[in-house]
């Protein structure tokens, strides 16, 4: 109820909440800390003692204190008034009140640097609180793992390499499962070798990953120098100092720790007050769901315990009972050390005497004051330890195959997981889960992906999506090595799925909230839209669009499994995942281009430099695959390799590999070999490669010697004929058209120039209209080019493609000029300026023939030299513009005076200037050429500039020469030296850069200029317009649509393309395994792998010379063993030649008692079933704590349970529950008068006391458990004394598939049971129970079944098999009252009978939080033990699987 009531002020608390993740600062602002100081008085409280009783002890300084351990200094002013509770014993109920806390905050331990949080809180503060507080207000995230660490509270010594291993393992396995470690908190015992593996990780430089979370829970009233602690409103941070000399009976927190829990009860000095906090707040964390990735997973929590004494054993004990596993340190002493000595033995043979060896030597300071109910106490919680071997585990420094405490810790939870009892597969799911959560591919290996479990693919998808969300690369490696198949796995809604958890931090994901954020308006009361796929092909930069289109509403693209998974760990730039998912494609040398263009896109817009970095890194790396791969196939294959590079890819926009090369600008991969011998080829058409060049002009000019065999083809058939095919094949062929339209080019060229300078003529001649002829021919090439679309991909984005291209805008500039000085020209009085104009456009002409030089290899890169040149120039100009105009308006105002000419200021400010970088000087700038004659001397002239100023009687030049002299010298060092040497710089460092890649440069380019011609008319113009005619008729009148020659765009039958990629991903393969290869042979893979050898070989001696020294003791302790049996073989001997008359009673030797064996026989999961034989005896009727009550048994050992055995000190408390149905039970109380009325093994009454096991003993009025002692007299919550009888039905079918056939399993047949489950318990149970006097049907049964069904139930029992009769070992048994029951089977053997269809009509439950549904029969289904064990009956009965 205390945690309900909080919620109120929790939910209150969330609005005004600033969350702060681990990677901030450990301080927060000011905000923070405000938000924190006014949160915490309100939800968490302290106690204070509100009334001063004095007493009869002294502190240790001897002062008068309270019982409650203060001074009376230390108490509020009004505990030390009288008061009505005055003279009356101390009560903490009625004395100790809850009062806002006081102290928290940050916490700095001065002197050592260590910064921490801390709180002070009341002991019955809500676990929910303190939850929310450590994971709101401290930030923390929500654990994966709750490692709690208990053991000695005194400093205790280990070996040093055993506190090595479980320092480094701890530390290991909380940093990477994200894990907390709960301790004591204090600066002694394990609590400090906690704090020193933490800090050593700190100062590691090999860890890195961030902070371990250490959590310290103590006792406020035991830590020394808290009073620094204490501020009303917090503080930031409060400073603590260690004083360990000065600490008497208390304890300094440790330093290494980052968040303190202090618990307070109101008390001073007072050890143990946090216990039970600390148990419920492990409790209650453990009992939280943790999601991420799609996957939940509740909070496993593990209990390691190093050394310790009697609180840490029942620390231990409690938490073995409540199923949480334990880690057991061997070797680090007491407790620990009795632990692993036992834990390998059957519990039959942990007995007294052998507890009280182990304890004289491990505690041998307390061993002799030792009580003997103490050692039956331990002997009994250590057989009960013990026996839930799955729970504890026990770490032996290098034995048994134990190297690693992390390693231990995780194991020792997935053993713990094994043992829970799940309905079919659950308990693998939970454990993987576990696993994945923890990020530990190594666990998952060893201990899930056995021989033991064989996966199918679908039960492994939610843990697939887990691993790609959270970013676990190994994991998703490890489902596909399991068998997931993406094809499976990806769907239309894991897709989205995926996209719903992007990464926060990427670009992409910022990107992707900018376009939900642009869609249109919706009402308030409809929710954030959802990602859809048509949102991620917004993506401005990103080219999606053509994969994941939208149309009328709804989305329609082709699933694509593997390219969708791809692209999703391409955005977020996840390198290790999109490596994995790419060795998974078909198209891999499509799809590397494809994730190197989307990269280059991405990181256009990535303004964090780091991010940008990897982007491009990981762009390079796809690119590289691509080469990879292309170069495993082009040594194969040729010819294969290049249908590659030209084939559609549906899958990617319908595209070719060497388009998306082009567009990712991949020069690497467009200049491999076998990609340019692709493009040669292409270039030279159906022409021989080797033909040279001048054979190619000389048939140009002279085509009749085609006919001849000056010039060859490819193909045979061209080479054979001699007709106009062999024509046409010449003159389609790229080189021949480019060549012919240079020539065309200069021709128009020629004719312009001779035109503009010979014969421009009022009105146009003959050579002019020429000229309009041809440039019109040029203008309907530029529309053809424009208008070309061969993919359908629409106008605006021809368009737009079109005018990317440089060399196009510069065509259109031309053309739009001529057009404007055409127009001027035709107009009279327009004429020269029509000229001008012209004469401009042919220079720009002039200018296309750049893109000419393209195809030299020598000049082509020129061409890219020159362009990054003209951007460094212009940058350049304002550096240069800055120095001009400041030099030329200070020379211009000191030399002239008031100066109007706008033409003349021009030349005297920028132009001067300007030239005087070149060398040319400013006149009269020093005086030396000083004449009137040159100037105007009003500025009138308006062909002189005007005169400098000037004396007018001496005609000098009056302004000051030497000023004007150090400006230009000024001037000119900052141009002519710096600047243009800072040029000169910039044009070399451009040189160089292109320089290092001409040849990748020029290869990459003149693709362009192939594709070009390649789709270009092969009549050069003004002739190409007879072409542009035969293309309009095709197009425009006979509707033909254009296709695009296949060799640069292929559309492959499905055979030829599914034989194609099967190719493409053999050669994949081998490339992968070559790159492993390469990997292996580097010289740092190899000095690693000789390190991991080294230190292989070191630790197996090491572990050699361990289990040397462990045989010797084996040995020593079998040679003690057969010893005792020797010793015990004579002393029978003697014992029988004695008693038959052989010697005399003098001469008998005494042999001495053999002491007790302390070998480790065993570790506790190594799968033997020893221990069954020491458990005859009942085994859950002498748990020590009775079930629904705060009542404790008295401890029975295996030992003495039999009542024929003599246990002197048994003294088992009294207990009856006192139960609502009193008519139908026994008195209550443990007088005799009222229990004196009834009979024992008889029918009493309604009741039958009859036990199915013979009659029993009656003691003291009181009868006994014929199975032994309890721990526990009286009736317990049982309904009478002696036996209580019980039915179960057993009600079964067989288990069938859809088609109605019997499922199997390892070949037996397989049975469904009907099972309950009440809303109050966590276990199903069968239909059955007590029963009424005088009825034949269970209770528990009649809740399930409808009353008109009980009569037939009844013939059913009837007809039932008795599978079982006798005693139940159940928890509530006792001395004198047990249960007994009949196991009944039913069995419904046809699915087709009609009592069974009865029965299930007829099921319903009364209670709805009551369950009630048929179950597979398996060990793992969770039953009740005893239930389980009639059940493996049942299924024996019939030869069924179990």
């Amino acid at each position: 109820m205390a945690d309900l009531g909080m919620v109120s002020n929790l939910r209150r608390s969330n609005s005004s909440l600033c969350k702060t993740r681990r990677l901030q600062h450990l301080f927060g602002n000011s905000a923070k800390q405000e938000n924190l100081s006014s949160w915490i008085p309100e939800n968490i409280t302290k106690k204070e003692c509100m009334y001063f009783v004095e007493s009869s002890k002294l502190s240790d300084a001897g002062k008068v204190v309270c019982e409650c351990g203060y001074t009376r200094q230390q108490h509020l002013e009004e505990a030390t008034r009288p008061h009505t509770l005055q003279g009356k014993d101390w009560d903490p109920k009625k004395h100790v009140q809850e009062m806002p806390t006081d102290a928290f905050g940050d916490i700095v331990f001065t002197g050592l640097g260590q910064k921490g949080k801390y709180v002070r809180l009341s002991q019955d503060t809500p676990s929910s609180v303190i939850y929310h507080l450590m994971t709101q207000y401290w930030g923390l995230d929500v654990p994966n793992l709750l490692i709690s660490v208990t053991g000695g509270a005194k400093d205790f010594n280990m070996k040093p390499r055993l506190k090595s291993i479980f320092r480094r393992g701890l530390v290991k396995v909380a940093q990477t499962t994200g894990a907390w470690i709960i301790t004591g908190g204090s600066h002694t015992g394990v609590m400090k070798q906690v704090g020193e593996a933490v800090r050593d990780f700190t100062l590691s430089s090999s860890y890195n990953e961030g902070e371990v979370v250490t959590v310290g829970i103590a006792t406020w009233g035991t830590v020394h120098n808290r009073e620094g602690l204490v501020h009303p409103s917090g503080s930031f941070p409060a400073e603590y100092i260690m004083d360990e000399e000065g600490q008497g009976h208390l304890t300094c927190l440790d330093s290494n720790h980052s968040h303190f829990i202090l618990v307070d009860d109101g008390t001073h000095g007072r050890y143990g007050v946090e216990i039970p906090l600390r148990t419920k707040l492990e409790k209650f964390i453990s009992e939280q769901t943790k999601e991420k990735g799609g996957v939940a997973i509740k909070i496993p929590v593990v209990c390691v315990v190093l050394e310790g004494g009697p609180g840490t054993l029942h620390t231990i004990y409690n938490a073995i009972t409540n199923g949480t596993p334990c880690v057991v340190v061997e070797g680090s002493g007491r407790v620990a050390d009795v632990i692993a000595q036992v834990a390998g033995l059957p519990t039959g043979e942990i007995t007294i005497a052998r507890i009280q060896q182990a304890l004289s030597v491990f505690f041998r300071e307390m061993f002799e004051t030792l009580p003997e109910s103490s050692v039956v106490e331990w002997t009994k919680k250590i057989q009960d330890i013990v026996r839930r071997r799955q729970l504890l585990t026990v770490f032996r420094e290098g034995k048994d195959g134990q190297q690693d405490v992390d390693v231990a810790i995780l194991q020792a939870l997935l053993k713990a997981s094994r043992s829970h009892d799940y309905f079919g597969h659950e308990n693998w799911d939970h454990q993987l889960k576990l696993a994945v959560a923890w990020n530990r591919v190594d666990i998952a290996r060893s201990e899930i992906f056995s021989d033991e479990r064989q996966w199918k693919p679908s039960e492994l998808h939610p843990v697939m999506m887990a691993a790609l969300i959270s970013n676990k690369p190994e994991f998703v490696k490890l489902f596909l090595e399991n068998g997931v198949r993406l094809k499976e796995f990806v769907t239309w809604d894991t897709l989205l799925h995926l996209y719903q958890h992007l990464d926060p931090s990427c670009l992409f994901h910022s990107k992707l909230q900018k376009v939900l954020a642009e869609e249109p308006e919706r009402p308030a009361c409809r929710p954030a839209p959802r990602v859809q796929m048509h949102h991620v092909a917004q993506m401005q930069g990103v080219s999606l669009r053509s994969l994941y289109k939208r149309s009328s509403g709804h989305v329609a693209f082709t699933m694509d499994p593997v390219r969708d998974l791809l692209i999703w760990a391409i955005v977020q730039n996840r390198r290790e995942l999109a490596e994995i998912i790419w060795a998974q494609s078909q198209d891999c040398i499509v799809a590397a281009v494809a994730c190197s263009k989307i990269l280059k896109e991405l990181a256009k817009e990535e303004e964090d430099t780091d991010s940008l970095e990897e982007m491009l890194a990981l762009a390079d790396e796809c690119e590289h695959r691509a080469i990879g791969v292309f170069t495993e196939c082009h040594r194969k294959d040729e010819e294969r390799a290049q249908k590659l590079l030209t084939r559609v890819s549906e899958a990617w926009g319908r595209t070719t590999c060497l388009q998306l090369a082009l567009k990712a600008e991949d020069m690497k991969f467009v200049s491999h070999g076998g990609i340019q011998a692709f493009l040669t080829k292409v270039w030279w058409g159906q022409l021989c490669v080797d033909n040279g060049l001048w054979r190619v002009i000389l048939c140009m000019v002279a085509f009749p010697l085609l006919y001849t065999d000056l010039v060859t083809f490819r193909e045979r058939r061209l080479q054979a004929t001699r007709g106009l095919l062999r024509v046409r094949a010449f003159f389609n062929a790229p080189v021949v058209i480019f060549h012919l339209n240079i020539l065309s080019y200069f021709a128009f060229l020629c004719l312009f120039a001779y035109v503009l300078m010979v014969d421009f003529q009022p009105t146009p001649s003959w050579c002019e209209y020429l000229i309009y002829f041809w440039l019109f021919s040029l203008v309907c090439e530029e529309l053809r080019q424009l208008l070309y679309d061969p993919d359908d991909f629409g106008l605006m984005k021809v368009a737009l493609l079109y005018f990317s291209d440089f060399w196009n805008k510069l065509d259109i500039g031309a053309i739009l000029l001529f057009a404007a000085g055409l127009s001027c020209r035709l107009i009279p009085g327009l004429l020269y300026p029509g000229r001008v104009i012209l004469s401009l456009d042919f220079i720009m002409f002039c200018l296309r023939l750049m893109h000419i030089f393209t195809v030299s290899k020598t000049l082509g890169p020129k061409i890219i030299i020159v362009k990054r040149m003209m951007k460094d120039v212009f940058f350049f100009l304002f550096l240069l513009a800055v120095w001009v105009v400041s030099f030329g308006v200070a020379k211009q105002a000191i030399l002239i005076h008031n100066e109007s000419r706008v033409d003349w200021i021009f030349r005297g400010v920028i132009y001067q200037s300007y030239l005087t970088i070149f060398g040319q000087m400013p006149a009269y700038i020093d005086g030396v050429n000083f004449s009137l004659d040159q100037c105007s001397p009003n500025g009138t002239d308006p062909y002189k500039p005007k005169c400098p100023e000037s004396d007018a009687i001496r005609h000098e030049p009056a302004f000051p020469e030497w000023l004007t002299v150090i400006l230009l010298c000024l001037y000119l060092l900052f141009t002519n030296i710096l600047l243009l040497n800072l040029l000169i710089a910039m044009f070399n460092y451009t040189f160089q850069q292109v320089q290092e890649h001409t040849d990748q440069i020029w290869k990459f380019q003149r693709h362009d200029l192939i594709e070009e011609y390649h789709g270009r008319p092969p009549a050069p113009p003004p002739f190409i317009l007879l072409s542009h005619l035969h293309l309009f008729i095709k197009r425009v009148v006979l509707k033909i649509p254009a296709k695009r020659h296949k060799q640069l765009k292929t559309k492959l039958e499905k055979n030829e393309e599914a034989a194609l990629l099967s190719w493409e991903i053999y050669l994949k393969e081998n490339y992968l395994q070559n790159q492993q290869y390469q990997q292996k042979q580097r010289p740092e893979q190899q000095i690693q792998d000789i390190r991991d050898k080294v230190s292989t070989v070191v630790d197996l001696l090491e572990r050699e010379s361990l289990k040397q020294s462990g045989l010797v003791e084996q040995r020593l302790a079998s040679l003690e063993e057969q010893m005792a049996q020797t010793s015990r073989a004579l002393h029978w001997i003697v014992k029988a030649l004695r008693d038959s008359g052989f010697g005399s009673e003098e001469g008998f030797p005494t042999l001495a008692p053999q002491k007790a064996s302390l070998g480790r026989d065993r570790e506790p999961d190594g799968g033997h079933k020893a221990e069954d034989a020491g458990d005859t005896h009942h085994v859950n009727a002498r748990h020590l704590l009775y079930p629904n009550s705060h009542v404790t048994r008295f401890p029975v050992p295996n030992e003495k349970v039999p009542w024929e055995t003599d246990f002197l000190i048994y003294d088992p408390p009294f207990y009856t529950d006192d139960r609502k149905d009193k008519g139908l039970v026994d008195p209550v109380g443990n007088a005799l008068e009222p229990l004196a009325g009834i009979t024992y093994n008889a029918v009493d009454g309604p009741i039958d006391r009859r036990s199915f096991h013979g009659v029993y003993a009656v003691q003291d009025g009181l009868p006994l458990n014929p199975m032994g002692r309890t721990g526990l007299r009286g009736r317990g919550s049982l309904s009478c004394f002696g036996p209580n009888h019980t039915l179960q039905p057993v009600i079964t079918r067989w288990r069938r598939n859809q088609d109605g056939a019997i499922c199997r399993k390892s070949i037996k047949k397989m049975l469904e049971v009907l099972v309950v489950k009440h809303p109050v318990s966590e276990s199903w149970a069968l239909p059955g129970g007590s029963r009424e006097p005088g009825e034949i049907l269970p209770r528990k049964l009649k809740q399930v079944l409808r009353r008109e069904f009980w009569s037939p139930f009844q013939n059913l029992l009837i007809q039932g098999t008795e599978v079982y009769k006798g005693y139940v070992d159940d928890p509530r048994n006792t001395d004198n009252a047990w249960i007994e029951t009949v196991a009944i089977s039913i069995h419904f053997p046809d699915q087709s009978d009609m009592d069974l269809k009865r029965l299930n009509s007829h099921l319903h439950t009364c209670d709805p939080g009551m369950s009630v549904q048929w179950q597979v029969v398996d060990k793992r289904i969770p039953l009740y033990a005893n239930h389980k064990t009639i059940l493996q009956k049942v299924a024996a009965l019939f030869g069924a699987f179990y």
